[in-house]
């Protein structure tokens, strides 16, 4: 069960959007009657933020058929400048933040996430990338873990439409 890992280019985003649509599925909080419009929507993003190099990616594939089997990316974003307890220097950024990793469910549990998490850590840093953020699901808690990233203080407020809080 051999594969590869390579760089996403413009022309992935269709597999990228896919996989962003099965991770929510599978996590179970994105609703079947809402695939479309989630596929659309980040399809249309990644057209952009790909070229302009706001979204990074990487996907796995099998040796044997060159199948993607799996992804991940980083999407960059400006932050302001920020002191760090126990880090040397201002941080300045960007910052990169882990989305889409994402497994097809056949060759999980073999090593292609934590692959697909090293590749993408790796290019990170040669970036000179020092900040990289997560919200793991409760599979991937454990892999993230390993990889050195720690829980933090992170609190989440969530508006509806309407203004209201939920």
């Amino acid at each position: 069960m051999a594969f590869s890992i390579r760089k996403a280019s413009l022309s992935d985003y269709p597999i990228i959007a896919r996989h962003r649509v099965g991770m929510f599925r599978d996590m179970g909080v994105l609703d079947a009657s809402r695939e479309t419009e989630l596929t659309r929507a980040t399809s249309q993003y990644l057209q952009t933020a790909i070229p302009e190099g706001e979204y990074l990616g990487w996907l796995a594939e099998a040796s044997d058929t060159r199948e993607v089997i799996g992804g991940a990316g980083v999407q960059l974003r400006r932050i302001l400048p920020r002191a760090d307890a126990g880090v040397p220097g201002l941080e300045l950024g960007p910052e990169a933040i882990v989305l889409n990793v994402y497994v097809e469910s056949s060759w999980r549990r073999k090593g292609v996430a934590e692959a697909l998490m090293r590749r993408l850590l790796d290019d990170v840093a040669a970036r000179g990338i020092r900040r990289v953020v997560l919200h793991a699901s409760p599979d991937g808690r454990r892999l993230y873990e390993r990889l050195g990233f720690a829980a933090s203080n992170e609190m989440r407020l969530t508006q509806t439409p309407e203004g209201g809080r939920r």
